[in-house]
């Protein structure tokens, strides 16, 4: 996935940093509000400036940048609940002593460098209007949010051994195997060559040196090895035959789109269900995540619920999307 640079303070952690904040959002605004501030959020102030900068490169990478104020205001109210939510987490962050080093943020930023071609980083960065020094400072609050939730929420959840059976019992069907077979084939592009390579094996020659010498497909080359695998996972043409060979058995010539097939089969694998032992790292994972969403969750709605958090609505609504233009200083 390519990196946004408008939303870079959003990613990885979009799915955290957007959830709303509710009714913390719609606190009435204290008397006299400061025309230059949108909210405070615990005392800290997010600045008319900042915000409509960050809206202003929300909505330019879009498809349509210029919008109506009514079409401006859902950016503007999701903008906000994703600097509040994200303010509420940094200052969490603060307060257990939680912060990242340079050199995390190097590596950090490197990371995101990495998914483009030399000299492109820089151009998406521009095109973003987002300079490189902004791009770690989002980087910073991404990590330190990370490390938030890594050392003082998911580090609390623990799985039971008997919670593991538990949900092993209540999900048998989820750990059944269904029959499979481990197959090789020959595929040629006409049907008299097909034929005489069926008689060289009748005659004794192997099938996986013939595979290597005359197979048109990419798995000629390891003897026409095809794995194993249940049904459907194959064409259709292709499990009409192998289902039905023995072991060792080699089918006749079988015609598809691909062209003339020789199948055989190397082993049977029959339905199984699999034991608790083959899967209990699977279960632990899983367990494991949807305890950690639940108590991110959890930790979430009390940040949400103990927070002061003042709107200046007047503020807000006299936004409309592309910053006001900065007035020279004296």
């Amino acid at each position: 996935m390519r990196f946004n640079p408008t939303r870079a303070f959003l990613s990885p952690l979009a799915l955290v940093l957007c959830l709303g904040l509710g009714a913390a959002c719609n606190k009435p605004v204290k008397e006299d509000p400061d025309a230059s501030v949108v909210a405070t959020i615990n005392g800290e102030v997010l600045s008319r400036a900042d915000f409509e900068q960050e809206l202003w490169r929300e909505l330019a990478s879009t498809e349509a940048p210029q919008r109506t104020p009514e079409e401006v205001e859902p950016f503007k109210r999701a903008l906000l609940d994703t600097y509040i939510h994200r303010l509420l987490l940094l200052q969490a962050a603060r307060k257990n002593n939680i912060s990242v080093t340079p050199e995390e943020v190097d590596r950090g930023v490197l990371r995101l460098s990495g998914d483009y071609p030399a000299g492109n980083f820089n151009e998406v960065l521009a095109q973003g209007q987002l300079s490189m020094a902004e791009l770690r400072a989002r980087e910073a609050s991404r990590l330190t949010i990370e490390k938030l939730f890594a050392n003082h929420v998911y580090s609390r959840v623990a799985v039971t051994e008997e919670e593991l059976r538990a949900y092993y019992t209540a999900n048998e069907a989820d750990f059944n195997e269904p029959e499979q077979v481990h197959a090789a084939q020959i595929v040629v592009k006409g049907l008299d060559e097909a034929r005489r390579v069926q008689a060289q094996l009748k005659a004794g020659k192997k099938f996986s040196d013939l595979a290597r010498r005359y197979s048109l497909s990419a798995d000629g080359k390891v003897g026409g090895d095809l794995g194993s695998f249940p049904r459907g996972q194959m064409p259709p043409a292709f499990d009409e035959v192998v289902f039905k060979l023995a072991v060792g058995q080699v089918s006749d010539v079988v015609s598809t789109e691909y062209g003339y097939h020789l199948f055989r089969v190397l082993e049977r694998k029959p339905a199984r269900k699999r034991e608790f032992a083959e899967v209990r790292q699977l279960v632990e994972a899983k367990l494991l995540e949807q305890k950690r969403t639940e108590a991110q969750a959890s930790f979430e709605k009390e940040l949400r619920e103990k927070s002061q958090v003042q709107v200046n609505e007047a503020t807000l609504q006299a936004i409309r999307g592309k910053p006001a233009p900065q007035q020279a200083a004296k």
